[in-house]
C-alpha cells in the first residue's frame, strides 16, 4: 500500500527497544546558555527507543520508559545537541543549558566517517518524503468543509546592533526613556530596540463550497506614527508582504517577496536531501525525526528538521528551518521559521504555531540592522462547526468598531503569549518619542530626502525636491517649486501648486489645483472617494503618461538622440474618484486641452501645409479598474505597490465632444489593460502586461494612440526603450510585454559567479498596430495633419505596417545589491532614421 523500502523497515525495526520491566523517568528544564530563559519545543528522547517529548513554553520536561536507557538526548534546530546520562531504572533531575550552533547543516548532517554519495533511489527519507507529499492534500487545512478558530498575530520590528555599539545609539543617548524599550537577550550576540509593534487577535472563518475566507477582528493594538511622514497602513501592508503567512503544504513559500521551494513541495526530492535523524514516539504516537537541505545552497531552499507523523497521515508535526547564508538574498543576515501543529479531534494535525524572524543588514558582516518577528498563534480549532451563511457576506477582512478600544487588562487576559519587558514598554516609548520636537525634526528631513517633500508648517509642505532643477530643449534650465496643504490643515479640502520657469523659452508654467475628500480622512488613504478639479499650464513629451515618473525629474533630464519634439498645454480637468475595500474603482473625469507644438514639432495642414498654432479638445473619460488583494505604500506622491500574484485589469473610455468648449474633434478612445506576476518557484517569476485600444473617429496624428518611448538612460518596464519619442502612432493596436527574472537560478550553478550573487533578466517586447485610411495623412486632407519630420525633412513619425515592433533585452540585475544593467536589441523597423539598434539601460531597484 505504501512505497516503504526494506531498507526503511529494517530502521523501525532497529530503532524500536526492547521492554523492560524497570521504569525509567527523567525530569528537568532546558535553558538556553546565554539568556538563561526557559527554551521550548526542544526535543528529549532516549536513543536507540521511539520514546521523546517536548519541552514546554518555560523549558520543563518530563520523559519516562519502561526500561533502563543510560543516556537522554537533548536537540532543537539551531543549538549544540547535547546528551546526558541517566541512571538506568530511577527518577532522574536533569536540569541543563545548551548553546547555539553556528554550524552548517551539512557539518552537522554528515561528519563521521566517509561520506556516502547521496542518492534518492532506495533512500527511505525520500521515500518517506514521498509518502508526505501524496498525502499533502489531505493534511491541508483547505480539506475541510467548514472550519472554525481564533487567531492571535504580533509583529515586530526593531533596531539591532552590537550591545555596546546600540547602547551608545545617538536615540538611546538623546531620549534616556527608550533605553527602557532596549533587549539583550533575543537575538544572539545582538542587542534589538523595538521601533515597531502590532497585535491583533481575530476570529476565523472557512467554508470549503463556494470557497470562502472570513477574518473580524476583533482587536488590535499598534505603534502608530505621524501620517505626515509615514503610512501606517502601508506600512503594516508592507512588513506583512516581507513577513507573510508560511504554509508548508504549498509548493511554494513567499519570503522577503521571495519564492522559496517547500521541503515537501511535489518537486523537493530533486531539490533537496534529505536523512532521517531518528524516530521516537509523541504521546503513544510515532515520529520521524528528519533533517533536510539545499542541493544547492545558493537556491531559494530551506534547511532543517522536520517532524513527521507514521499515524497513516503521514501529516508534518513540527518544523525548524532556515536560510543558508549562500542563499541569492539581499540584506537577511538570518532568516528562520518554527512551526508547531497539534492534532485536532479527528486525529490530524493542524498549525498551532508559527514564528518567522529575519535580521536584516546593509552589510554582511557589520553589526547593525533591523530584526523583525512575526508570530502567530491558534486556538479553539474547530471542524465543522454550525457558521451562519451571513458569515461570510461582505468584506474577506472585518474589523469590529471595539477593536481599537481594547484596555490593558483585556491583552493580558486575552493575548496567547506574554510581551517582553522591552515589548510591554514600546507602545508609550514610541508615542513619548514622536512628541519631541528633535524627532519631528529628524523625520521632516528624513521625509524630504525619502519622499521629496518638507515641512514648512504643519499645514503646509514644500516639494518635491527632485523636480526644483531640470533641463529640456525646449525651456533650457528649468526651475521649479511648489507645494501643498496637509491632513493636518483639513481632511477634506486639499490645495496643491507650483510654479516653474524655462529660462531658455523665458515662459512661466504653473499648476493650480483643489481636492475635496468625501471620507473625513487624508485623500490618499484607501479608499478614497474624491473629486479634484485643476488647470495645468506646462510643457510635456507628445505620449508620455509615465507613472510613477515625472519628465522635469532632474534624473530624467539627460536623454540620446533627438529630443525636440515638445508641447506647450494649457489643461482644464475634474476627475471624481470612487474607490472600494474589494479595490474595484472608477473614475469620471472631463478634460479641456489646449496644445501647442513646440521646439522641432511643426502641426501643418495635410492639405495645404498652412502652420496650425493649436488644437483644442473637449472629452469625458470612464476607468474601470479591479486589482483583487492589491496590496501597496502610499508615498508622498504616488502608491508603490506591493506585487502579488493577482492580475490587474482596467479599462478606459474617452469620448471627444465637437463644438463643446472649444472642442474641434468627435472621437472615441478605448483602451483594456491586464497585467499580471506569474510565479515560477525556482526559475523566479514573469510580469506580463497585455494591452490593446482603438480610436474611432478621423482624427489627425495627434489625437491617436502615441506608443510610449525612452529616450532615457533608464530601463523602464512599461516603455520601449529603443523606440524614439513620436515614432509610432496608430489608431488600432495590441501588445504584449513579458519581464522575466530568473533570480540568479544560472548564475547560482557557476562556481565563484554564484558568490557575486548576480540574478538574470530576459526581457520581450511586442506591438502590432496601424492606421486605417480615414486617418492617414496622404497630401490632400485638410482635416488631418502632416505627420512630423526632422530638421532635414525626413518623416520622423510612422505607422507600424504588417510586421510588428520588437524589442528584446537580457540583463544582469542585483549588482551591488541595487542595479540592473540590460542590453537592449531592436529587431524591426530598424532602417527608420535616427533609431539605435542596441542600447545599455540601467534600472534602480531597492529588492530582496
Amino acid at each position: 500500500m505504501y512505497r516503504f523500502t526494506r531498507a526503511f523497515v529494517a530502521l523501525l525495526l532497529f530503532s524500536s527497544s526492547t521492554l523492560f520491566a524497570q521504569k525509567t523517568v527523567v525530569s528537568g528544564k532546558v535553558i538556553d546558555a546565554k539568556t538563561k530563559e526557559g527554551l521550548p519545543s526542544v526535543t528529549v528522547f532516549f536513543p536507540g527507543t521511539n520514546v521523546g517529548t517536548y519541552t514546554e513554553d518555560d523549558g520543563s520536561y518530563i520523559l519516562s520508559i519502561d526500561g533502563t536507557p543510560s543516556v537522554v538526548r537533548f536537540s532543537s534546530i539551531g543549538y549544540k545537541t547535547v546528551t546526558k546520562k541517566t541512571t538506568p531504572g530511577e527518577t532522574v533531575l536533569i536540569n541543563i543549558q545548551i548553546s547555539e550552533d553556528t554550524k552548517s547543516f551539512n557539518e552537522v548532517v554528515v561528519k563521521s566517517g566517509k561520506r556516502a554519495k547521496y542518492r534518492n533511489k532506495g533512500n527511505p527519507a525520500v521515500e518517506l518524503i514521498r509518502e508526505v507529499i501524496d498525502h499533502k492534500d489531505k493534511n491541508k487545512a483547505e480539506n475541510y468543509d467548514l472550519l472554525q478558530y481564533q487567531e492571535y498575530e504580533k509583529l515586530q520590528f526593531s533596531l539591532s546592533n552590537a550591545p555596546e555599539k546600540l547602547k551608545k545609539n545617538l536615540m538611546l543617548r538623546k531620549y534616556k526613556f527608550i533605553a527602557s524599550s532596549l533587549d539583550t537577550t533575543s537575538l544572539e550576540g545582538k542587542a534589538i530596540l523595538p521601533i515597531f509593534m502590532q497585535e491583533n487577535i481575530a476570529d476565523i472563518y472557512y467554508r470549503k463550497q463556494p470557497e470562502k475566507n472570513k477574518r473580524i477582528v476583533t482587536a488590535e493594538k499598534k505603534v502608530t506614527f505621524d501620517e505626515s511622514f509615514i503610512d501606517n497602513k502601508g506600512m503594516t501592508a508592507y512588513l506583512k508582504h516581507v513577513y507573510q503567512d508560511i504554509d508548508i503544504y504549498k509548493n511554494n513559500i513567499t519570503i522577503v517577496t521571495n519564492q522559496f521551494l517547500s521541503p515537501i513541495a511535489d518537486l523537493a526530492p530533486t531539490f533537496y536531501k534529505f536523512y532521517i535523524i531518528d524516530t521516537f514516539s509523541l504521546n503513544g504516537y510515532p515520529l520521524v525525526q528528519m533533517a533536510f537541505g539545499p542541493r544547492n545552497k545558493a537556491d531559494f531552499l530551506f534547511e532543517g528538521l522536520m517532524y513527521i507523523t507514521l499515524d497513516g497521515n503521514y501529516s508534518v508535526q513540527r518544523v525548524e528551518m532556515k536560510v543558508n547564508k549562500q542563499v541569492n538574498l539581499n540584506w537577511v543576515k538570518h532568516l528562520s521559521i518554527q512551526l508547531q501543529f497539534e492534532q485536532s479531534e479527528d486525529k490530524k494535525y493542524h498549525l498551532s504555531n508559527s514564528k518567522l524572524s529575519a535580521d536584516f543588514g546593509l552589510t554582511k558582516n557589520g553589526d547593525a540592522g533591523m530584526f523583525g518577528e512575526r508570530t502567530i498563534s491558534v486556538k479553539n480549532y474547530q471542524i465543522a462547526p454550525k457558521i451562519s451563511d451571513s458569515i461570510f457576506t461582505g468584506d474577506p477582512i472585518v474589523y469590529l468598531k471595539s477593536a481599537k478600544q481594547k484596555n490593558d487588562e483585556f491583552w493580558e487576559e486575552n493575548r496567547h503569549d506574554t510581551l517582553s519587558t522591552s515589548e510591554k514598554v514600546v507602545y508609550e516609548n514610541i508615542d513619548s518619542l514622536q512628541n519631541t520636537k528633535s524627532f519631528k525634526r529628524v523625520m521632516n528631513t528624513a521625509s524630504f530626502l525619502l519622499a521629496g517633500y518638507a515641512q514648512a508648517s504643519p499645514y503646509i509642505e514644500i516639494g518635491p525636491f527632485n523636480t526644483f532643477y531640470s533641463f529640456n530643449p525646449v525651456e533650457g534650465f528649468r526651475g521649479r517649486v511648489g507645494g501643498r496643504t496637509t491632513p493636518k490643515m483639513s481632511k477634506n479640502i486639499y490645495f496643491e501648486t507650483y510654479a516653474a520657469y524655462g529660462f531658455k523659452d523665458e515662459k512661466l508654467k504653473y499648476y493650480l489645483g483643489a481636492t475635496y475628500s468625501f471620507t473625513n480622512r487624508s485623500m490618499f488613504e484607501f479608499p478614497t472617494n474624491k473629486i479634484t478639479a485643476n488647470f495645468q499650464r506646462d510643457t510635456k513629451i507628445p505620449g508620455q503618461e509615465l507613472q510613477f515618473i515625472q519628465e522635469d525629474n532632474i534624473f530624467l533630464s539627460l536623454k540620446r538622440g533627438v529630443n525636440d519634439k515638445w508641447l506647450y498645454n494649457d489643461i482644464y480637468r475634474i476627475d471624481y474618484l470612487n474607490e472600494n475595500s474589494n479595490h474595484f474603482s472608477y473614475q469620471l473625469g472631463f478634460k479641456n486641452w489646449k496644445q501647442q507644438a513646440a521646439g522641432g514639432l511643426r502641426y501643418l495642414n495635410d492639405a495645404t501645409q498652412a502652420n496650425i498654432e493649436s488644437l483644442t479638445t473637449s472629452e469625458l473619460s470612464l476607468e474601470l479598474r479591479w486589482a483583487p488583494h492589491e496590496e501597496f505604500y502610499q508615498g508622498k506622491l504616488y502608491r508603490v505597490p506591493l506585487p502579488n500574484r493577482y492580475p490587474i485589469y482596467t479599462l478606459r473610455a474617452i469620448a471627444g465632444f465637437k463644438d463643446l468648449l472649444g472642442g474641434q474633434y468627435n472621437y472615441q478612445n478605448i483602451t483594456g489593460n491586464v497585467q499580471k506576476r506569474i510565479y515560477l518557484s525556482q526559475l523566479g517569476y514573469l510580469d506580463v502586461t497585455l494591452e490593446g485600444g482603438v480610436v474611432l473617429g478621423k482624427v489627425p496624428f495627434p489625437l491617436l494612440d502615441i506608443h510610449r518611448a525612452n529616450q532615457s538612460y533608464s530601463y523602464q518596464l512599461q516603455s520601449y526603450n529603443l523606440m524614439n519619442f513620436l515614432e509610432f502612432v496608430s489608431d488600432h493596436y495590441a501588445s504584449v510585454q513579458i519581464d522575466q527574472t530568473f533570480n540568479g537560478f544560472l548564475f547560482n550553478k557557476i562556481p565563484l559567479i554564484k558568490k557575486l550573487k548576480f540574478r538574470e533578466f530576459a526581457s520581450v517586447k511586442v506591438l502590432y498596430g496601424g492606421l486605417r485610411p480615414e486617418n492617414t495623412p496622404n497630401g490632400s486632407d485638410s482635416s488631418l495633419l502632416s505627420l512630423p519630420t526632422d530638421a532635414n525633412g525626413n518623416l520622423s513619425t510612422f505607422t507600424l505596417q504588417k510586421d510588428p515592433y520588437i524589442e528584446g533585452s537580457v540583463g544582469i540585475g542585483n549588482i551591488l545589491k541595487f542595479f540592473r544593467i540590460d542590453v537592449v536589441r531592436r529587431f524591426t523597423y530598424i532602417d527608420n532614421p535616427n533609431v539605435a539598434n542596441t542600447g545599455i539601460r540601467v534600472r534602480f531597484k531597492f529588492d530582496f
